[in-house]
């Protein structure tokens, strides 16, 4: 039903929200969604200067910024005031550069979202949307011709510098088929952001079974847009190539490019954030995981020439190099999502990327 006297679309439920980290990349589309759609939007950013090498104008950023720390139990008490739900971005992202990365990432990512779950056990507030990670499951999913689904062990490294990337089965030895990851899927984390991201759903679930307070943690996949970061070590893949692109480079593609993920385009992350706000979304007392993805598997090598393609920049180049902390196939099934939030991905592969070749990074 529209008001009178408005064009504007009414939304689930006028009320005052909060975002960390609305000042970023995923955390800035949604601002504008929420506030498209009629919400009272708060964000509580850092403007990290790694990050951010300006305040945003209010043309950037229509919503209240607070400028401040989640680790701060001052600024997130002040930033929570007539506050009725949470949507948790800020987070340290990436795969850093080694593990002296531990310390920030533990303080920025566990610490801050304790501090935000006390801070909200105290006032009141009982609806949290949580942005949680792929790599919480480490590998995806797999299955073996003789048995069934299974999960393999780590990549070793000798295997990695001999060129074998892909998994073998734990019991055969034989390769595996990957397939599509589900939530009730293992956790699995294989590097120093990815438990960062478990710890932080973990004491999300403890939090809404001591408050009876609910949790949606929508994992993300992929994202890839607008406003990304430039070339950091804290960057995602898509950035890292597009950064290349605008310095004239080939984009540098590990391994053989054959990596499987889930590139899912940031206005349907933000899109299916906002769906989560419901209070239809979320379950008293408990944490509910959704994976949100785009629904098209593709790999790392399809992208890069995608990308390349629709920049005009040099052919990528396949250097067989590795990280050791990467995972070789991890793609998500988004039916759970389409099921409790409605959501359905609306920004195909191609138009995505083409998009986003010309888009401006976040400087």
């Amino acid at each position: 039903m529209r008001c009178r006297g408005t064009s504007r679309a009414p939304s689930v439920a006028i009320v005052r929200i909060l975002v960390t980290g609305g000042a970023g990349f995923i955390g800035s589309h949604l601002v504008e969604a929420l506030v498209a759609a009629g919400e009272r939007v708060r964000v509580l950013d850092a403007l990290d200067p790694a990050v951010h090498r300006a305040r945003p104008s209010r043309e950037d950023l229509p919503a209240d910024l607070v400028v401040g720390d989640v680790r701060s139990a001052a600024t997130v008490e002040s930033a929570l005031d007539g506050v009725d739900a949470v949507c948790h971005l800020a987070a340290k992202v990436g795969h850093g550069v080694d593990l002296d990365d531990l310390p920030a990432y533990a303080g920025h990512n566990d610490l801050g979202t304790a501090v935000l779950l006390a801070a909200m056990a105290r006032r009141g507030v009982r609806r949290l949307v949580l942005a949680s990670s792929m790599v919480v499951y480490g590998e995806g999913a797999y299955r073996c011709e003789t048995h069934g689904r299974v999960r393999p062990d780590p990549r070793d490294d000798a295997d990695l510098r001999a060129g074998r990337y892909e998994p073998a089965c734990p019991g055969c030895g034989l390769p595996l088929e990957p397939t599509l990851v589900h939530e009730d899927a293992p956790l699995d984390p294989r590097s120093v952001y990815a438990a960062t991201k478990v710890a932080q759903e973990h004491l999300a679930a403890v939090w809404a079974a001591a408050s009876g307070g609910s949790v949606v943690a929508l994992r993300y996949h992929n994202v890839y847009g607008p406003r990304m970061p430039r070339d950091t070590p804290y960057a995602g893949v898509a950035s890292i190539f597009r950064s290349a692109l605008e310095r004239g480079e080939a984009p540098q593609v590990h391994e053989d490019g054959a990596q499987l993920r889930d590139f899912v385009h940031v206005r349907d992350v933000a899109r299916a954030t906002a769906l989560a706000l419901s209070p239809r979304a979320g379950e008293p007392g408990r944490l509910r995981a959704l994976n949100i993805g785009s629904g098209e598997p593709r790999t790392v090598g399809e992208m890069a020439w995608a990308l390349s393609r629709a920049y005009g920049g040099p052919d990528p180049v396949v250097t067989g190099r590795y990280r050791a902390a990467d995972v070789r196939h991890v793609t998500a099934s988004s039916g759970l999502a389409r099921d409790v939030l409605g959501y359905q991905p609306t920004v195909g592969f191609t138009d995505g990327l083409t998009d986003f070749a010309r888009a401006p990074l976040r400087v």
